[in-house]
């Protein structure tokens, strides 16, 4: 049964960092694809990165590539995401999401975290 949790959400100043983990269980997040999405009130769920080790494929969404990282961790079956130089905008719900290692940024995901909430706010 697969199964991610999120953690590491919370409230930072614009220009600062959170680090966010995925951490997985039924599945290794080697073999599969793991996305970082991110939901605002009253917005659509945007994805946000993807990494994809078993076909090597890191994707970013444009609005954070250069400030954002996703990363794993195969010892502890956990993904990351750094997040870098936030911007108010980054305020959403982040949600940790698994699928097969061809899915991209609009899918397909069948399997998902209870979402975490981060807030980049002065």
């Amino acid at each position: 049964q697969l199964q991610v949790v999120e953690s590491g959400g919370g409230l930072v100043q614009p220009g600062g960092s959170l680090r966010l983990s995925c951490e997985a269980s039924g599945f290794i997040v080697e073999y599969y694809a793991i996305a970082w999405f991110r939901q605002a009130p009253g917005k659509e769920r945007e994805g946000v990165a993807l990494i994809s080790s078993s076909l090597g494929k890191i994707n970013y969404a444009d609005s954070v590539k250069g400030r954002f990282t996703i990363s794993r961790d195969n010892a502890k079956n956990t993904v990351y995401l750094q997040m870098n130089s936030m911007k108010p905008e980054d305020t959403a719900v982040y949600y940790c999401a698994a699928g097969p290692p061809m899915a991209n940024l609009v899918g397909p995901y069948d399997y998902w975290g209870q979402g975490t909430q981060v807030t980049v706010s002065s």
